[in-house]
C-alpha cells in the first residue's frame, strides 16, 4: 500500500501502535507523518513525527533504544497503524519498557 493511501488526520498524521514482535507486549503509541512513514520503512526503524517539537524523530536516535521494524501492518480502515518491532532497549522515555507502566483505579 502506497503511504499517500493511509487516512491522516487534519494534522497530516496518522498514530502508530508499537508492540514487541516477540512478546506482543504494547510499548509506545505515537505519530506518523508521509514522510515518518517513508523512513521508517526505508531504514527498517520506527521514525515518528513529534507534536510537541514540530519535527521528525527518530526513536532511539540518541538513547540508542531503535526499534528495529519486523512488520507494519494497518486496519481495516487505515488510519491506525501497528508496529511490530525489536527493541534495543526500554519504549519509555522514564525508561520503562513501556509507555503503559501504570494502572488506572
Amino acid at each position: 500500500m502506497d503511504v499517500s493511501a493511509f487516512s491522516y488526520d487534519e494534522a497530516g498524521l496518522v498514530p502508530c501502535i508499537v508492540q514487541d514482535a516477540d512478546t506482543l507486549e504494547v510499548l509506545m503509541m505515537a505519530w506518523m507523518s508521509e514522510e515518518s512513514l517513508r523512513l521508517t520503512l526505508e531504514r527498517g526503524e520506527t521514525v515518528f513525527w513529534s507534536r510537541s517539537r514540530q519535527e521528525l524523530w527518530h526513536k532511539g536516535a540518541t538513547s540508542g533504544n531503535v526499534q528495529k521494524l519486523v512488520e507494519l501492518r494497518y486496519d481495516c480502515d487505515a488510519d491506525t497503524l501497528l508496529a511490530l518491532v525489536n527493541p534495543a532497549g526500554p519504549a519509555c522515555h522514564t525508561g520503562a519498557r513501556s509507555c503503559f507502566y501504570r494502572v488506572v483505579e
